[in-house]
């Protein structure tokens, strides 16, 4: 990475609010490290009227989730330094951007996410931004350093990619306190971690290995990455090859609820071979055969590189998991069960909550399409957030 002199842009909108300070000329917001970043005042800081891109997060919430009411602050949106340029959004082509939200009215609390599947950093604006500065939280959250279908091109090693998402989350987490700080006068009195699917993920492997930066946590559904299994490469190829070869018993041995047949078309055509592909092609860059005949255990690469990456259950900040019985991507029992189970080995069950939601599927936006048959979990992720 080749680190340049912090460059900053301020925008003025709107009216002249107050901070809990003192009346304020858009001073520009400091974040540590990072190469560029441009401070956005006096304007609306959720999706009804704020600086977002919806393409970022499409599909995740569903229709009847509530709208938002304005929350005026100040916002940073920026780039740490890095040589990947997989993020297009705000015609930066650069990745590791963020963004970090103020709200006038502060709790004194800070959220900190990182994007689920391969989205970029707004991708959470509607499920936990709007509703944690409702709230009076201070909001950041990351693209995790690489975006999109072909992220595994970042990097040398397998795994790499991967790597830097949480290398991204802390880097993120440490700037944004001290940011804060800057902006308020005080630092946080407490700092949450909260993500959905892979941003899941980073918050179990945050709290696993960085609790000196977190109070607490709440993931849905994170991606469960284990060396010995499971993990994405254990299940996905059974359930490929059970829909090609339409026998839906290979489906559900893999660990997917039979109640979640009708979602499995969908699931095939937009998820599973893309899933098992381009995660191979991150963590198993060699293997050349198809998605469904893929075998995790005779590929020695793959268990060296989830290795990296992979998640012990040793929790050391408290958590909440929230996972539905009816996810088509990430199966409960392949997934949170077998995490909570783990934590619970490592003698941490006290830290732990479990909800495990009859009908909650892994992506909101197809309770649209099912309103009888699936339940949303994003409203229960935002009970969640503001306290255990």
């Amino acid at each position: 990475m080749r680190r340049l002199a912090a460059s900053i842009v301020v925008l003025v909108l709107g009216a002249t609010l107050q901070t809990p300070a003192e009346a304020h000329s858009c001073k520009p917001v400091r974040v540590p490290g990072a190469e560029y970043s441009e401070t956005t005042c006096g304007r609306d800081l959720t999706t009804l009227g704020g600086r977002t891109n919806p393409a970022d997060y499409a599909g995740l919430t569903h229709a009847a989730l509530p709208q938002p009411t304005p929350v005026l602050g100040t916002q940073v949106d920026g780039y740490f330094p890095d040589s990947s340029r997989t993020n297009a959004n705000n015609g930066w082509n650069h990745d590791a951007q963020f963004v970090l939200r103020l709200p006038d009215r502060w709790n004194g609390g800070l959220v900190v996410a990182g994007s689920p599947g391969v989205r970029a950093q707004y991708a959470n604006d509607r499920a936990i931004s709007d509703d944690v500065l409702a709230k009076g939280f201070a909001y950041a959250a990351t693209d995790k350093g690489n975006t999109g279908a072909e992220f595994y091109r970042d990097g040398t090693r397998p795994g790499d990619a991967m790597v830097e998402w949480n290398e991204r989350m802390t880097e993120l987490t440490r700037a944004a306190g001290k940011a804060v700080k800057q902006y308020y006068g005080q630092k946080p009195r407490q700092v949450i971690a909260a993500g959905i699917s892979n941003g899941g993920y980073l918050v179990r492997w945050q709290l696993e290995n960085h609790p000196e930066l977190y109070t607490r946590g709440v993931d849905l559904e994170g991606t469960l990455w284990t060396e010995k299994g499971p993990n994405l490469f254990t299940f996905l190829p059974s359930a490929i090859r059970g829909y090609e070869q339409q026998n839906p018993r290979l489906i559900t041995k893999a660990g997917f609820d039979g109640k979640s047949d009708f979602l499995w078309d969908y699931h095939y055509t937009v998820y599973w071979k893309l899933t098992q592909r381009i995660y191979a092609a991150e963590l198993d860059p060699t293997y050349t055969g198809t998605e469904g005949d893929y075998n995790y255990r005779t590929r020695p690469q793959a268990h060296q590189a989830v290795r990296r990456i992979a998640l012990t259950g040793n929790l050391k900040r408290p958590l909440v998991t929230i996972h539905g019985t009816y996810d088509s991507l990430l199966p409960i029992t392949q997934d949170s069960d077998v995490y909570a189970a783990m934590v619970r080995r490592a003698g941490k069950a006290q830290l732990f909550r479990y909800q495990r939601v009859e009908a909650g599927n892994h992506v909101d936006g197809l309770v649209d399409a099912y309103p009888d048959r699936l339940v949303p979990l994003v409203p229960l992720l935002r009970k969640a957030i503001p306290k255990i």
